[in-house]
């Protein structure tokens, strides 16, 4: 694989910006990555005199904790930001925010933000790169890194894998930054849902194949990854309950036999067990959600070497 690649202060808005050959380097690079986590001392001086902002203004706990982690682990300095004890909460703007924060000699800034654009915005008023943690409904690129990793990390390859994404389509960032970059790795993905938790012209802008039978859905699948359902937009109306929806497209032991007998059963979390997945599955050997939280960690310590130029 060719090893020439720039990725110093590039951004991650989302993964339409790298090639496949790109991401494929980033995977090789987070594979060495989790190799320094597996260590009894997982510190490293590579990022020493750097500093990473958290700059999480949605509620978020796996994605900010492992940017923070990974940070930690290169040796970069860590400034967490949060709305709820800042001046954004007395009413300041973003930009300003971003102004006094760039004062205090922010190299790289990680965002969480409910509308969709704000990482762009950060990098307007910052001139510095930023990696996107989710921005609204839009995306969530390294949430896409960490499960593609997953997955390479176990069969090898993406190309010519089936893989089913099952659940809330309409309202989720993680399945858009996938759909981009494992149709880049060669992958065929299926998304299945209920008609109105299924945005229009999926398969025209994505490329994908777009079912709403869950038997149909998941026959042959090598991977299968379960949504969580937002309880927070169901009084939007858009399903008639959480019942009904379980007993439509559940990840259950009955469910998951149509799928290939050893697929792996996926999920970016936080988990509703007993409404998209039960616990039979999530626990189950065929089960990684617990090593995708591990892999987090590893993904986000390779951007952060790649981008702020690290030294091995």
């Amino acid at each position: 694989m060719s090893t020439n690649f720039n990725f110093i202060n590039r951004n991650v808005f989302d993964l339409d910006d790298y090639s496949a050959e790109e991401i494929l380097y980033i995977l090789e690079a987070t594979k060495g990555m989790k190799e320094i986590n597996l260590r009894e001392y997982k510190k490293i001086p590579t990022l020493k005199g750097k500093t990473v902002c958290t700059l999480f203004i949605e509620n978020s706990t796996r994605t900010r904790m492992s940017f923070e982690l990974a940070a930690s682990r290169l040796s970069a300095d860590v400034v967490s930001f949060q709305e709820s004890t800042s001046a954004l909460s007395k009413g300041e703007s973003l930009q300003d925010t971003v102004y006094t924060l760039n004062a205090m000699g922010i190299d790289l800034y990680a965002i969480r933000h409910s509308s969709p654009g704000s990482p762009q915005l950060v990098h307007k008023y910052s001139g510095k790169p930023v990696i996107n943690g989710g921005d609204g409904r839009h995306a969530h690129p390294t949430q896409a890194l960490l499960d593609i990793f997953s997955i390479w990390e176990k069969i090898g390859s993406l190309k010519g894998l089936k893989i089913t994404i099952v659940g809330d389509i309409l309202n989720s960032r993680v399945v858009r930054s996938n759909l981009i970059g494992m149709k880049k790795l060669g992958a065929t993905v299926t998304v299945c849902g209920p008609r109105t938790l299924m945005p229009g012209q999926m398969e025209e802008v994505y490329g994908c194949k777009v079912q709403y039978d869950l038997k149909t859905a998941l026959k042959d699948a090598d991977c299968v990854m379960g949504l969580r359902m937002q309880l927070e937009r169901q009084t939007e109306g858009l399903f008639p309950s959480l019942e009904e929806y379980t007993k439509h497209y559940v990840l259950s032991k009955d469910t998951i036999k149509w799928a290939k007998k050893d697929a792996l059963i996926m999920h970016p979390g936080p988990m509703n067990r007993g409404v998209e997945i039960l616990p039979e599955i999530a626990d189950s050997t065929q089960s990684i959600i617990i090593e995708q939280v591990a892999n987090g960690v590893a993904v986000r310590m390779a951007l952060l070497f790649l981008i702020l130029g690290g030294k091995a």
